[in-house]
């Protein structure tokens, strides 16, 4: 890099147009949304150990295949089953949104 191109000018050659994007890092979208998913999780699963809540927890049966409340079995399959989620979701926006802002104008 040359002392003109240092303080950010561009070249002579570059074209009046300059795209910038910025892209979404897959793994740290994964992580993100994966531990996102399982503190959801978390607090869900407790907030049904407090008596007197009208929350309902049948969402968790619909989204999460094979849980079942207050067993320890169904516990972890469900703090499995967040963790992949966040991946799954990651492993299939980051890269189609990463396609769509490089050829988008």
């Amino acid at each position: 890099m040359d002392a003109a191109n240092f303080g950010g000018t561009l070249p002579k050659s570059a074209p009046n147009r300059v795209h910038s994007v910025l892209l979404i890092p897959v793994m740290a979208l994964g992580m993100a949304l994966s531990l996102f998913l399982v503190i959801s999780y978390l607090i869900c699963v407790m907030t049904y150990l407090i008596p007197g809540l009208p929350i309902s927890h049948a969402m968790l049966t619909i989204f999460l295949p094979g849980f079942v409340l207050l067993n320890l079995q169904g516990f972890f399959l469900g703090l499995i089953e967040s963790f992949a989620g966040g991946w799954f979701v990651a492993l299939i926006f980051g890269p189609l949104y990463n396609f769509f802002a490089l050829r988008w104008p």
